[in-house]
């Protein structure tokens, strides 16, 4: 039998692939960073922390690395800790392959008529534009990546462990609880290689009060997609049926 025979093999196929272009798409749309007021239409709302003030301006890679989220409790649930911690590897290997490829395509002289014809568009330095977008800065990238293992495999840990106790029950408990831990460390991990051991080199009160404000927006963002888990499950059920669900649960579960 093909591996692509298997129902199995190509449930995991296509929730990894889902994963990767995710995780992928997140880091690279990072870079640009929006006012979630402006967004909504709604009048901008400060906040206070630690003697740091700020409106809700986040990178844009906060629209996909909820569903990031998702994918990290399904995969869990029908793959187990081998499953995700794979997934994650690999993440972590094809981004940083995606970067040395951005870098090297930024090092390519720009053809004349190209500079042109986007100066021509409104765009003055397309070149330089063009690195601004791709070319994020090494210590962002590293603070990001590791974060993102960290992060991975945090979160694996404590939804097994709660899974022990829960069984198959409360699916939103283990989600958003190991979602709650593993975006500690995500949220402070990457502020602090990124700005405080980077150039910028935040003082703490702003290292603290930033990550906390990222971590409470990341939180309610996981919880809000809590939904889209149930969802998930049963078209998973409907897909491979019933035995066939309960054997991959079972076995991801040991």
């Amino acid at each position: 039998m093909r591996t692509t025979d298997s129902k199995a093999n190509r449930l995991f196929i296509v929730l990894a692939g889902f994963f990767l272009t995710n995780a992928l798409i997140a880091e690279f749309v990072g870079v640009k960073i929006f006012s979630l007021e402006a967004t909504l239409g709604i009048a901008p709302y400060e906040w206070s922390l630690l003697g740091v003030s700020g409106n809700l301006n986040f990178t844009a890679g906060v629209l996909l690395w909820p569903f990031v989220f998702v994918m990290t409790d399904v995969i869990n649930e029908y793959f187990g800790l081998r499953g995700v911690r794979l997934i994650s590897w690999v993440a972590v290997v094809f981004i940083t392959y995606a970067f040395a490829a951005a870098y090297a395509s930024i090092a390519l002289a720009p053809a004349g008529f190209w500079v042109e014809a986007n100066r021509g568009l409104g765009v003055p330095d397309i070149q330089n534009a063009y690195a601004q977008i791709f070319g994020q800065g090494l210590w962002t990238i590293a603070g990001s990546l590791v974060a993102f293992l960290i992060g991975q495999l945090v979160d694996v840990v404590v939804f097994h462990r709660i899974r022990r106790v829960t069984g198959d029950d409360h699916v939103w408990l283990r989600a958003t609880a190991s979602t709650a831990v593993s975006q500690i460390l995500d949220s402070f991990v990457v502020l602090y290689i990124a700005f405080v051991l980077g150039p910028q080199q935040w003082p703490v009160s702003q290292f603290l009060a930033v990550g906390t404000v990222n971590y409470i927006y990341k939180m309610a963002a996981a919880i809000a997609m809590i939904p889209l888990l149930y969802v998930a499950r049963h078209f998973i059920k409907l897909y491979l049926g019933a035995d066939e669900t309960a054997r991959l649960k079972a076995h991801a579960a040991e």
